[in-house]
């Protein structure tokens, strides 16, 4: 039998989380690359909102290097996405493992 206390603890900490992911799927997120000549914004549902490129710091012939620049600061803005999600949800769990919550 579950302990009533437990399970109105169990429903805040869900409440918690689903407030905090609302909070972060709200929030806009950015990463650079290349010193910051390229710089993105993504949603945290990471939905890529933006891309600046500093066209004057940059060889627009030189497409590879541009490519990659790009994939570099996408990634760096998930990163940052990823990292929010898991310390919020964390100091809501305190380290619990809740698979398939997020």
């Amino acid at each position: 039998m579950i302990n009533p206390q437990m399970m109105k603890k169990l429903q805040k900490m869900q409440e918690d989380m689903k407030r905090v992911q609302a909070e972060i799927n709200q929030s806009t997120f950015y990463g650079q690359a290349g010193g910051s000549i390229i710089k993105v914004s993504v949603k945290g549902t990471k939905e890529v909102l933006a891309v600046q490129i500093k066209r004057d710091e940059i060889d627009l012939n030189d497409i590879d290097m541009l490519q990659d620049l790009i994939v570099v600061a996408v990634n760096d803005a998930l990163r940052k996405v990823d990292k929010e999600i898991e310390e919020s949800i964390g100091s809501i769990t305190h380290g619990m493992n809740m698979p398939g919550m997020f």
